[in-house]
């Protein structure tokens, strides 16, 4: 295991060849470690096939981790040329079973495995060159170039282990035993658990821009908490201390279970956890690639929503309130044990970081200060449903990362796994996933007086993404009509056939409700998948809230429903998804209507766009475009520009006279107009555009 047993880079340092080196380094064990992963697969027909109804198949995330270099290296403008379009496409976007998430296996059209080992290795290529020859200096910062590197290694650190779970769930035949990842050989009885006090503490969470580690956005900002005493397990909940709960028919017992847990069991027909296998009445495990026999004192792997269950059950049976800890409570028992962060922290005294095994080991193992296993072995599920603490900012490179998880159902996970390391095993890291997931996460239990309050209604607190809200669904400002309004009935006008349309960069999708009053289907696309989730949420949930700012910091809440907005009958002809408007996946076609609002003066290639849209028209389809041609190179290298410069000729080049050279080919322009539109910053401060729309239809 020492082969790929290496820590994070540090971002500081006094010398800038040995810290490329290091990175280098880094890069490097990260992907080959990463393709070891799929050494597991049995062979590559099984790369073909899903592990869990909800995944893609497998060869999605062996390609994914490679796009998402190129991918974000291109959205940062740091390279121009993509090295496979398609790939680039297809590869993109995973799935946490949002509204927006694809599935539709039609929609792929998926390559052959030894053509993404080949992509692979010209990312690789790509990656290695830039890592020695990008601009660099010490310390890194999350504006520097080679941030966008450390965010591709670490997103490939996070799918090693994502992945090593959706193997673990494949059937066995389907897998084999790989000597590099060889699981622990030994186990016995299950220890029996107790409960450790730990003394009441003022908690601080988050972190500082100078922390000189790699870190998520949902890392930075502050967080302050005042801990109670409370009580919390000696040990992880084992195998032997879950069984009792499986044998007194625990999953049967509807008291044990949440709204959301009667739905898992409906859903899923559990009877005992996802890795244990009954066979002639005795239970075994399932490790990476075998059964054996069952391991009483390992940890337990189980989803949320089971280890709140056996919470319940373990209450009643002792008369008492267990729980999961909060995010605050585990920091507690983190600062209890001693613990020094990485890379003060070596990775011998845990079982993480492939170091001792690759499985769990037995929960009396590993003690810090007598509590065992606060870093590794498995995961930890918590209480907490991950938010953004206070001073939180997305990062522009991965501006989805973390805002469409701060829902109220995505609850963190804590404290790492024998599969975790870079950022994962690091004491700021933060990662949550939807109760009912599975990764290798098992649980400890806590009796707390503290609560997590559930909120009824989740106001979005992204200062852009709120600005839109008031921009799509607020009031009108200064008599001038509601944009995403003004823009649908001009496509109403102009557009003969209404069967299906695209409001390409819908952001906050109020023109793709509107547009549905025309047309029979209506498909918004946006780029970012925090204005996605907007849309997504009114047509799912029936409401929009957000915040509308008045001064500084100050702001009012409100709050839009389905109902007042008039949308009932338009939800069901409506669908949202996260795209890249210059490299749309091939299934979104046969539009009668493409409109592209305030969208070609943002995209980092308009041309792209341009060149191929006709393609995907019916036709006599129409294309509206509108725009206040406000171009600028943070959004669009100046080479690319399709107006607001002077040519070598000294020539004045306009938008629109290069949208004619572009699209009259193909198109033929019917209408022309200015549309003005009002944006709402603060109570005293607004944006007043004027917009050019134009109209094309297709020849």
């Amino acid at each position: 295991m020492s082969k790929f047993s290496l820590y994070p880079v540090t971002l500081d340092g006094s010398d800038i060849q040995t810290k490329r080196e290091e990175i280098r380094e880094y890069f490097h064990n990260t992907y080959e470690l990463f393709e070891s992963v799929f050494d597991v697969l049995k062979s590559d027909d099984v790369f073909y096939k899903q592990s869990e109804i909800t995944r893609h198949p497998m060869i999605f995330y062996f390609g994914h981790t490679a796009t998402f270099f190129i991918n974000k290296l291109i959205n940062m403008k740091i390279i121009k040329d993509r090295i496979n379009p398609e790939y680039e496409s297809i590869f993109a976007v995973g799935v946490d079973e949002m509204a927006w998430d694809d599935l539709n296996d039609t929609h792929y059209k998926w390559p052959k495995v030894q053509d993404v080992r080949e992509y692979r290795k010209k990312v690789q290529d790509l990656v290695d060159d830039l890592i020695t020859t990008l601009p660099m200096t010490l310390p890194i910062t999350d504006d520097s170039d080679m941030w966008i590197i450390l965010m591709g290694i670490e997103h490939e650190r996070i799918h090693i282990e994502t992945s090593l779970v959706l193997h673990r769930q494949m059937p066995l035949e389907y897998v084999k035993e790989v000597d590099l990842f060889c699981p622990c050989q030994h186990w016995g009885d299950a220890p029996k658990n107790e409960m450790l006090s730990i003394e009441a503490e003022h908690i601080e969470l988050g972190k500082t821009k100078e922390h000189n580690l790699y870190g998520w956005d949902n890392e930075y900002g502050k967080y302050e908490e005042s801990v109670n005493e409370f009580k919390v397990s000696k040990f992880l909940v084992s195998n032997g201390e879950f069984m009792e709960f499986v044998k007194d028919g625990g999953y049967e017992k509807q008291e044990y279970w949440d709204e959301e847990g009667l739905k898992f069991l409906e859903i899923s027909g559990a009877k005992h956890p996802s890795f244990w296998v009954l066979q002639d009445g005795i239970y075994k495990y399932r490790t990476l690639s075998k059964l054996i026999e069952m391991p009483q004192d390992w940890p337990v792997d189980v989803n949320a929503l089971e280890a709140e269950a056996f919470c319940r059950f373990k209450g009643q049976k002792d008369g008492k309130t267990y729980m999961l800890p909060s995010e605050a409570e585990y920091r507690a028992i983190y600062n209890y044990s001693g613990l020094e962060d990485v890379p003060a922290f070596h990775e011998s005294r845990a079982n993480l970081n492939f170091y001792h095994f690759a499985s769990s080991c037995p929960v009396n193992e590993f003690s810090f200060n007598g509590i065992y296993d606060v870093v590794g072995n498995v995961w930890q599920w918590s209480r907490t449903p991950i938010f953004g603490f206070k001073g939180f900012e997305v990062h522009p490179a991965y501006d989805d990362f973390s805002t469409p998880t701060f829902d109220d159902k995505h609850a963190l996970i804590l404290g790492s796994s024998w599969a975790s390391s870079g950022n994962l095993i690091m004491k700021h890291s933060r990662y949550a996933f939807r109760k009912h997931f599975f990764q290798n996460a098992g649980f400890r239990y806590v009796i707390s007086d503290s609560h997590v309050e559930k909120n009824l209604d989740i106001y979005e607190s992204d200062e852009l993404v709120s600005q839109y809200c008031e921009f799509q669904y607020g009031d009108e400002n200064f008599g001038v009509e509601n944009f995403a309004i003004a823009c649908a009935k001009i496509a109403a006008k102009f557009t003969q056939n209404t069967k299906k349309a695209l409001d390409l960069g819908c952001a906050t999708g109020r023109a793709t409700f509107e547009l549905a009053k025309t047309f029979d289907e209506v498909e918004g696309i946006d780029f970012s998948v925090r204005f996605v989730q907007v849309g997504s949420k009114l047509k799912n949930e029936g409401y929009v809230a957000f915040h509308t700012y008045e001064e500084g910091e100050l702001f009012t809440n409100k709050k839009v429903t389905i109902e007042k907005l008039g949308y009932e009958n338009q939800k069901d002809k409506v669908s949202f998804w996260q795209g890249d408007a210059c490299n749309l996946k091939p299934n979104f076609n046969s539009y009668d209507l493409v409109i592209a609002t305030n969208l070609i003066d943002r995209l980092y290639n308009p041309r792209l766009f341009l060149d191929t849209v006709d393609e995907r028209l019916n036709e006599d389809g129409v294309l509206i475009l509108t725009s206040p041609y406000t171009w600028q190179e943070s959004s669009t290298k100046k080479e690319l520009w399709l107006g607001g410069y002077i040519d070598e000729n000294g020539k004045e080049v306009k938008t629109l006279d290069t949208l004619k050279n572009i699209l009259s080919n193909k198109f033929e322009l019917l209408h022309v107009q200015d549309l003005e539109f009002v944006i709402k910053e603060t109570k005293r401060k607004y944006q007043h555009t004027i917009s050019e729309v134009s109209v094309w239809k297709k020849k």
